[in-house]
């Protein structure tokens, strides 16, 4: 195991809300948080970061009907389908073609589905990120502030996958194992690539491989970044991390924070998370290619006022 500085006490981490704050940085109006380090120049970077033209998708398939509420339509003679008798009478005459359709439903949030959290999906203190107070956020309506349509043109940048369970030599983390910063060093060192400003930073701890073989364990334990990452993630300027499994190792180590990569990324950093990707595609190309940094576009669904959404990230070398 990659040697540990010395580990942020509680106090520490909850000095994080001040020490790690981007409120005001790019203006009181700012809703985009670290997206901002995501600039023409850093898309560009990314872009040149196709070299192969090969493209893997770092998203699990949403399963029917375990996590995917589902009502579909078949209708083999469209001239037959509910409320036809108002259509044309060109459209009576015609009845050669058919058509399905769905009404889907998901809760992504949680630990399954691949999705993006947006700075308003969490509150401190009874605030979200740039110090706006959660009642911005109503049951009827969504979040009218930092929700995913903040990201509506889509998250273009550079991607770096950092592999720690190659580093340490073993499949997977076991659950409650956590990253430190000297594990993300490790990894950029031995797969000769340096983070950089407006890059995308996906951990891959080797769960998806453990949920691929069905070896994964239930539970709330879970292997992912330690808190003494979120300083690193902000020295170097990171737009968006992600991770094949909901990000936060957990147990944390903190009873005063649960979830301080969500808590401290979210609130005062304004740090977009990608939680629960598949990696292992993304992983097994690097290898096979020898290069780590891909572009990485990231589409949201623009549903208005959400604090996420579902998403298909798709990684370019």
């Amino acid at each position: 195991m990659t040697p540990r500085r010395s580990l942020p006490t509680q106090d520490d981490v909850l000095g994080y809300f001040d020490t790690l704050s981007n409120w005001g940085r790019w203006g009181d109006d700012d809703e985009r948080g670290t997206l901002n380090h995501i600039t023409d120049d850093v898309r560009l970077a990314a872009a040149r970061a196709v070299r192969h033209g090969r493209s893997v998708s770092c998203a699990w398939e949403v399963t029917v009907p375990a996590e995917m509420e589902r009502s579909t339509t078949v209708c083999p003679c469209a001239a037959e389908m509910p409320g036809a008798e108002h259509m044309p009478p060109a459209f009576h005459a015609d009845r050669r073609w058919g058509f399905s359709n769905e009404r889907l439903g998901l809760m992504f949030h949680g630990n399954t589905i691949t999705h993006v959290d947006s700075p308003c999906h969490l509150f401190w203190d009874g605030a979200t990120y740039n110090g706006r107070s959660h009642s911005l956020v109503g049951a009827e309506t969504g979040s009218a502030w930092a929700a995913v349509t903040a990201a509506a043109n889509g998250i273009v940048t550079r991607g770096v996958l950092l592999d720690v369970a190659a580093v340490r030599d073993v499949p997977w983390l076991e659950p409650g194992q956590g990253v430190f910063p000297g594990d993300i060093e490790e990894a950029e060192r031995r797969q000769g690539v340096r983070v950089r400003a407006g890059d995308a930073v996906l951990l891959r701890t080797g769960h998806g491989r453990a949920r691929h073989e069905a070896a994964a364990p239930g539970g709330l334990a879970q292997a992912g970044w330690h808190a003494s990452c979120l300083p690193w993630l902000r020295d170097r300027e990171v737009a968006l991390i992600g991770a094949d499994t909901p990000q936060d190792v957990q147990p944390s180590g903190y009873a005063g924070v649960l979830m301080p990569v969500h808590a401290v990324g979210l609130v005062a950093m304004g740090l977009w998370l990608l939680d629960n990707c598949d990696l292992e595609a993304c992983a097994a190309t690097a290898a096979e290619l020898g290069q780590w940094d891909f572009q990485l576009a990231v589409a949201p669904v623009r549903f208005a006022g959400t604090s996420g959404s579902p998403v298909n990230p798709i990684a370019t070398f």
